[in-house]
């Protein structure tokens, strides 16, 4: 199950070129259970078909003012009524303009008037048209109605001009609309997380690693900035994109690491420690690829630094320590070996998994978790998407929160 399963999503398309990359992003929304009903201007219809989008999204387009059918549900209110979100992508200069000034002369403008729920707003248009300042001043305006407006990308247009205007990839749409959805429960928090595996060379071609993919973590930093946070990711080697909005420091070891959790610190005020760091790394790094017949037949290791203990020592020290939150990951005895970190490392909250699982081990999409906290509250996550196990996570973390208030 998606988080958007079963979101009911008015999709207004205007008159851009861009039109056509919503089509895609209905067939995502489909994919993912959303309940998706699409509104297009007379300006739109010209720049992809009616009949394309009622195929996609399984549902009649609206298209006029008066509905040739049953006139008596009076579209205009009723399908403003009836959705959970109302999308408008691509959005034009012009129809930013109806927006911004009220007006009602066509069918999406006037849902709009008439919707008391969310409005997320995407622009597409020429960069100089983006740039001018009528178009600058609407979209000020629309914010102040409490619209979301996600921000266009930067690029080749399709009259051959570079800049910002181009509509935004399909991964910042969807964090925008689930960010619509999402408590915000972490609005003003600033959380810190740390995510993947490190490596340890002992050589220029080889190094000591973990399977670990960062999926986890990752979900945890995209789902921490839809609660509203402002998220910094400390990340190792990972194959995964960066979630939208997110500040990503990439590192390689654990003293890397180790570095830039110390440097970024002061400034959070959750930590959450989801890396799978190596406990330990060669004792001396070879400056040049061991040869075939020369190598050893042992490799002398030395504990590295164990972040989580070090914050668990920093936080008995000081009382406004930010909340911490660490990882047990376990193929045996998870409960008690998760019970011992916790009090060990002096944490706030930790996040028990089996590591043997098929559907909960590395690399895995899904994760079944338990949270144990500090007062001894225990928690069984059934089996979930790693985003869906995030947001219990920091279901949990919002009541600790609130509890030290």
């Amino acid at each position: 199950m998606s988080l958007l399963t079963d979101k009911k999503i008015l999709l207004g398309i205007t008159g851009s070129i861009a039109a056509y990359k919503v089509a895609d992003w209905v067939r995502a929304l489909r994919r993912e259970g959303c309940r998706i009903t699409v509104v297009m201007t007379e300006a739109a219809c010209r720049f992809i078909s009616p009949l394309t989008m009622a195929a996609l999204s399984g549902n009649p387009v609206h298209t006029g003012m008066f509905a040739a059918e049953a006139p008596e549900t009076i579209p205009h209110i009723n399908l403003a009524r009836e959705h959970d979100l109302l999308v408008i992508a691509p959005a034009s200069a012009q129809t930013i303009a109806r927006l911004a000034h009220g007006l009602a002369d066509n069918l999406l403008a006037t849902i709009a008037l008439a919707s008391s729920g969310p409005v997320l707003v995407c622009p597409a248009m020429n960069s100089v048209m983006f740039q001018h300042p009528a178009t600058q001043a609407n979209l000020a305006t629309i914010r102040s109605y409490g619209y979301g407006v996600l921000e266009p990308d930067c690029g080749e247009m399709a009259c051959g001009e570079e800049g910002p205007g181009r509509l935004t990839d399909w991964e910042n749409a969807r964090q925008a609309i689930l960010t619509a959805f999402a408590p915000q429960n972490l609005a003003g928090e600033h959380v810190l997380i740390t995510a993947g595996p490190t490596r340890e060379p002992f050589d220029p071609a080889r190094f000591l690693s973990n399977p670990s993919t960062g999926k986890m973590g990752y979900a945890l930093a995209a789902t921490a900035g839809q609660q509203g946070a402002t998220v910094t990711l400390i990340s190792g080697p990972t194959a995964l994109a960066v979630p939208p909005g997110v500040r990503c420091i990439q590192v390689t070891s654990a003293a890397e690491m180790q570095a830039a959790v110390m440097a970024c610190l002061d400034a959070a005020t959750i930590v959450v420690k989801a890396a799978a760091v190596s406990d330990y790394r060669p004792a001396e790094t070879q400056p040049h690829k061991i040869k075939k017949g020369q190598a050893a037949l042992s490799l002398p290791l030395i504990a590295n630094p164990d972040i989580l203990k070090e914050l668990g020592e920093r936080r008995r020290k000081s009382p406004n320590f930010p909340l911490l939150v660490g990882f047990a990951a376990e193929s045996r005895d998870h409960l008690k070996e998760g019970a011992r970190k916790l009090k060990e490392k002096n944490l706030d909250l930790i996040v028990i998994n089996d590591i043997g699982g098929t559907e909960t081990g590395f690399g895995a999409d899904t994760n079944r978790v338990t949270l144990l906290d500090r007062n001894g509250t225990q928690e069984d996550v059934p089996l979930l998407s790693k985003e869906e196990t995030a947001h219990r996570i920091w279901d949990t973390v919002a009541r600790l929160m609130a509890d030290n208030r």
